[in-house]
């Protein structure tokens, strides 16, 4: 989108320069419509060069049928540039709407990201907690087991010895 923007950027200024070179060029072509009408008033007012005259007319005529010409082409490249402008417009539009939409698009994924951040932390510590409590209960087994083991023990100690004594009396 871009190279296409600077691309349309170049045309633009291109053609501006172009506009900027018919304008001088009007200019300078009405600066010497002006001449030739001075020069051709005093030809009148001495009326010895009637020749000159004419092809003075003439010149004119062909210099106003060239700023015609030219005032048209100068419409055209204008209305081309009005065009380029306009699509250039719109296209920076459609670009300004789609960077908001993306801002608008990362701040609610960041916003999610955040959330689910917050999620994962609260389990990490439920979970933190669990594993404490687990490995207490673990511990408590581990001695009751113990504890049993040792008792079971000694009940067959006990048992044994009282076999023993039965057999005795």
């Amino acid at each position: 989108i871009e190279a296409g923007f600077s691309e349309m950027r170049n045309e633009l200024q291109s053609r501006d320069a172009l506009w900027r070179r018919i304008q001088l060029e009007c200019q300078q072509l009405h600066t010497e419509l002006l001449k030739i009408r001075e020069y051709k008033d005093a030809q009148e007012i001495q009326m010895k060069h009637q020749s000159s005259c004419v092809q003075l007319t003439e010149q004119l005529e062909n210099k106003n049928t060239e700023l015609l010409l030219l005032a048209q082409s100068q419409e055209c490249q204008q209305e081309e540039l009005n065009k380029i402008r306009n699509h250039l417009y719109r296209g920076e539009q459609s670009h300004c709407s789609e960077q908001e939409r993306m801002k608008t698009e990362i701040s609610d994924l960041t916003e999610e990201l955040h959330q689910k951040e917050i999620t994962i932390a609260t389990i990490m510590e439920r979970a933190s907690l669990l594993q404490k409590q687990l490995k207490m209960e673990l511990e408590m087994k581990d001695k009751l087991l113990a504890k049993q083991q040792l008792l079971d023990f000694q009940y067959k100690i006990i048992k044994s010895e009282n076999t023993h004594l039965k057999e005795m009396v």
